[in-house]
């Protein structure tokens, strides 16, 4: 199991945080603290550096400068404790696996090399599906599935995780309403339980809704907190720079 949260503990620090890729700077010095029991949007322009963002904090890519520490560990020593969801465009949907094989994929973590899993594993893969509404699925293969299925499987194998902390890049890409709906109400559930949760999010008029707090950033850094505060104007005008944001609904922040 995960380390219990407390609600509002910071749970993840990262401090000065830069990357570069081909010695262009794509991220220069961000400094979070993440507090346990939020849900958080990571809004921003496209190539703000949002997915490179969730990386570097994963330890999955280099950093020119910086720190990250989850629970007060470095991010090598939490993998239990943290999930997370790619974005659905690097998967590779032709890997040769039924929907109940990837989601007990979420396991490994707690299993030792060439470890069965148990019943324990199978109980939880099996509440996962149907969660999402998809265990009639367990049996068809991946590749065979809508974008919206497929992303409510790799939904459900975070959950299988038992994780503390999740990092999903742009889940509501490519889906249905229903199955929309279906991942912000597992989130916001998982939330409310204490969990936190960071999410690559483009729909701007979705914000105030679904998160209760939102990170701007467009290679820096421009603001972060309560959505209630800090989802104004001005702050998208800076985040934007001229570009249009995507709005899919009519009368957000009306003035």
């Amino acid at each position: 199991m995960a380390e219990e949260q407390t609600p509002d503990k910071t749970v993840i620090t990262v401090k000065g945080l830069s990357v570069s890729y081909d010695r262009k700077r794509v991220l220069t010095n961000i400094f979070l603290d993440i507090g346990a029991g939020h849900l958080y949007g990571v809004v921003g322009p496209n190539g703000a550096g949002k997915s490179t963002l969730f990386k570097a904090m994963l330890g999955l890519i280099d950093t020119n400068a910086g720190s990250v520490s989850i629970n007060g560990k470095p991010v090598e020593n939490s993998r239990k404790e943290v999930v997370y969801v790619p974005q659905k465009s690097e998967v590779d949907w032709t890997f040769p696996a039924t929907v109940l094989d990837i989601v007990l994929m979420g396991r490994y973590p707690h299993k030792k090399i060439l470890q069965r899993m148990d019943q324990h594993d199978k109980d939880l893969a099996h509440a996962a599906l149907k969660e999402l509404g998809i265990e009639s699925l367990r049996d068809r293969q991946i590749g065979e599935l809508s974008g919206g299925q497929q992303q409510r499987v790799f939904l459900a194998r975070a959950l299988c995780q038992e994780a503390s902390i999740f990092f999903l890049d742009e889940p509501f890409v490519g889906v249905d309403i229903t199955t929309e709906e279906k991942i912000i109400a597992v989130l916001k559930r998982l939330a409310a339980e204490g969990k936190t949760l960071l999410v690559v999010h483009h729909d701007l008029s979705t914000v105030p809704e679904y998160f209760d707090q939102v990170i701007f950033i467009n290679q820096r850094l421009v603001t972060y907190g309560d959505t209630e505060t800090v989802f104004t104007q001005e702050n998208i005008a800076k985040t934007y720079s001229g570009q249009l944001p995507i709005l899919h609904r009519t009368g957000m922040l009306d003035e």
